[in-house]
């Protein structure tokens, strides 16, 4: 399987399929120490650390250009030395591939720092 970072998010339409629970798990081994929330709806969810608020913010911002080039946008919550991340597709309500590819992605941003 190609590195999913390498990987570019299509666009996602109301009919889009769901990645199915096998699927899931088997792209989960391609990202690092990423979790599968089940509730309410499946997301992937990872908390990243920095010793400082102004590293979160950085790094909240580089997430955010991501989401903006890869118009696929994720809930990013910032606090000091901590940013949580949620990918998900709004309009399917669960997962797409493209989660998995902006989580990958949002990996590598992480060890640029």
């Amino acid at each position: 399987m190609a590195n999913l970072s390498d990987e570019t998010c299509e666009a996602c339409r109301i009919d889009a399929p769901l990645v199915s629970q096998e699927e899931a798990k088997a792209l989960l081994t391609n990202l690092d120490d990423w979790q599968l929330i089940e509730t309410p709806i499946n997301q992937l969810h990872k908390v990243f650390h920095f010793p400082d608020y102004q590293g979160s913010l950085d790094f909240s911002n580089k997430i955010a250009n991501l989401a903006e080039q890869e118009d696929h946008h994720p809930k990013i919550s910032l606090e000091w030395g901590k940013v949580s991340v949620l990918w998900w597709s709004h309009k399917i309500n669960g997962l797409h591939r493209n989660d998995f590819i902006c989580a990958s992605k949002t990996d590598d941003l992480y060890k640029e720092n």
